[in-house]
């Protein structure tokens, strides 16, 4: 039992770290940045419901954690969404103030 806990904290601590590097490396587009965070986000969860299945009252704050991780990703695409109606694209490049 031991050993399954310490595998599963492992593959979300890869899943973490995995998200992080798609988070640093891929900053162009706000999308691959918004799934990178969610991916980084779930890991947490998977954590945390691992680490809190120990206790009683675990499925309490997973559910307080889902559902302000939902809100989370609903105000990035929500922010998404209105770039790109007002820039035409999702890129960063188009909030270059100072073009010549």
């Amino acid at each position: 039992m031991n050993y399954i806990l310490n595998f599963s904290l492992l593959l979300s601590l890869i899943m973490f770290l995995g998200g992080f590097y798609v988070f640093c490396s891929k900053f162009k587009h706000l999308l691959v940045v918004l799934l990178s965070l969610e991916f980084m986000v779930l890991s947490v969860y998977m954590s945390l419901f691992i680490y809190l299945g120990m206790f009683i009252y675990e499925s309490y704050f997973s559910i307080i954690f889902l559902v302000f991780s939902v809100c989370e990703s609903v105000l990035g695409i929500s922010i998404l969404i209105s770039m790109i109606r007002v820039y035409g694209s999702g890129y960063y490049e188009v909030f270059n103030l100072i073009k010549c």
